[in-house]
């Protein structure tokens, strides 16, 4: 696809515009999109797979931060009169404002690779709301959404995507179905968020500061690596070996670790560095 009205990628916003036909009619093929969803695009660039999936659901709605593209988007797509584009930081954006009448959201988008991290954390905690998620990601990123305990790509991102959603890698994609190529293979996620949790913690932001904290340390064992929150004997009473690595606990193991310390802490745990 040409670049409309000269407009160049911008590192600054980690963009590398999705051009190639034969990924993006897989993308919508495994959205499977329908035309009363409530659809969301993050992201959408030049509009290569907003376009295609306008075709199948005119009501799509799109946040994008570059306002140079949102000229390039309103032109491209003005025989749309439902489309609708939303000038702002995904970071930011309250993705539950765009809830209508209850109907939960489907997000897709291209993600850039420099934000993908902290935007999925972002998401998940509005998952509430939430349908189900299409991205295409850094190779890598999907790898440790998906990764299983044992696994070297296992971490903080990997567990807290797993507690609010089933996680689904779909397809990989080589750097040449971007402008410009980017310098490491992507790939596509499905993210389906639970109706209800497999693990659920009693208090998530005790949670989110225990495996935060395991991994900031993660090449020591857990009595190392969680000294400071508690100690090996109650970690041997709850049944997890404290000559583990962190890595190697499941999701229920640091739910019942999160959960131990929830009932007898007098305050928040503070949070520390991510791994």
């Amino acid at each position: 696809m040409s670049r409309p009205q000269g407009h160049k990628a911008r590192k600054r916003f980690g963009q590398n515009f999705l051009h190639d036909p034969g990924v993006i009619e897989r993308i919508v093929r495994a959205i499977n999109p329908a035309p009363d969803d409530a659809l969301v695009e993050i992201g959408p660039g030049l509009g290569a797979l907003t376009e295609e999936l306008l075709a199948l659901n005119p009501r799509l709605q799109v946040v994008e931060l570059d306002r140079d593209l949102i000229p390039v988007l309103r032109t491209k797509f003005f025989n749309y009169p439902d489309f609708r584009i939303h000038e702002a930081d995904a970071l930011k954006f309250d993705f539950r404002s765009l809830v209508r009448d209850g109907q939960p959201l489907r997000i897709v988008g291209n993600l850039p690779y420099n934000i993908s991290t902290p935007l999925i954390f972002h998401l998940l905690s509005q998952s509430g709301v939430v349908k189900d998620m299409h991205f295409m990601l850094q190779k890598e990123v999907v790898q440790r959404l998906a990764a299983v305990p044992g696994d070297s790509q296992y971490g903080r991102l990997g567990i807290m995507a797993q507690y609010f959603c089933r996680v689904q890698p779909l397809f990989e994609v080589g750097p040449g179905a971007f402008r410009p190529a980017p310098k490491v293979d992507s790939a596509v996620v499905r993210l389906v968020p639970y109706d209800t949790l497999p693990h659920p913690a009693r208090d998530l932001d005790t949670l989110q500061a225990v495996v935060r904290t395991a991994f900031n340390a993660r090449r020591k064992t857990l009595r190392k690596a969680l000294a400071g929150l508690i100690g090996a004997d109650r970690l041997r009473a709850l049944g997890i070996d404290d000559g583990l690595r962190p890595e190697n606990l499941t999701l229920a193991d640091y739910v019942r670790i999160a959960d131990a310390l929830t009932g007898d802490r007098t305050g928040p745990i503070p949070e520390v560095g991510d791994d």
